[in-house]
């Protein structure tokens, strides 16, 4: 099964056969992605790897993906330069790093997808995920972001081997 991603002129849709659901996307659309840091979500068909999720503050979501509480060191490297670059680190970290433990609940549940992961090539973004969406839909840094319950019915439905395609 695929997720698919795509913008209009009214925003940004995910769809997974359960109909058009809001999402949000980076400031810089969906494109070719330039780089770390361009607020560009990326365009392309992305392997889904693995969901995280705050145990502390959402029930444990039923997913056949692998699935990992959110501990409170948890980090992913966003520094090109560092051989950690685009991964899971524990915080405190000698290099960049994203904190997984947010004040927020953006990350009270992620899905990783397989971008620039395999192999890894410094600079070409990072921590492109599926995560949840802010009450008025804003902009992401370049990942995609749900509603709460989309995002857990999404998950839900993924399978091992299954995709985001960002078009």
């Amino acid at each position: 099964m695929n997720l698919i991603v795509t913008s209009d002129a009214d925003g940004a849709w995910l769809d997974w056969g359960a109909g058009h659901r809001r999402c949000a996307i980076g400031p810089g659309g969906i494109a070719v992605k330039g780089g770390e840091g361009d607020g560009i979500t990326p365009r392309g068909t992305w392997p889904v790897r693995e969901v995280f999720y705050r145990a502390d503050r959402i029930a444990q979501p039923r997913t056949a993906l692998p699935l990992w509480e959110i501990q409170k060191d948890d980090g992913w490297c966003d520094a090109p330069e560092d051989s950690s670059y685009n991964r899971l680190v524990k915080l405190p970290y000698a290099a960049s790093a994203e904190n997984m433990w947010r004040e927020d609940h953006l990350y009270d549940l992620v899905l990783v997808l397989g971008y620039n992961d395999d192999p890894v090539y410094a600079g070409k973004g990072s921590a492109i995920f599926l995560h949840l969406a802010r009450p008025d839909f804003s902009a992401t840094h370049g990942c995609v972001a749900l509603a709460y319950d989309d995002a857990l019915a999404a998950i839900e439905q993924l399978q091992p081997g299954d995709s985001v395609q960002i078009s």
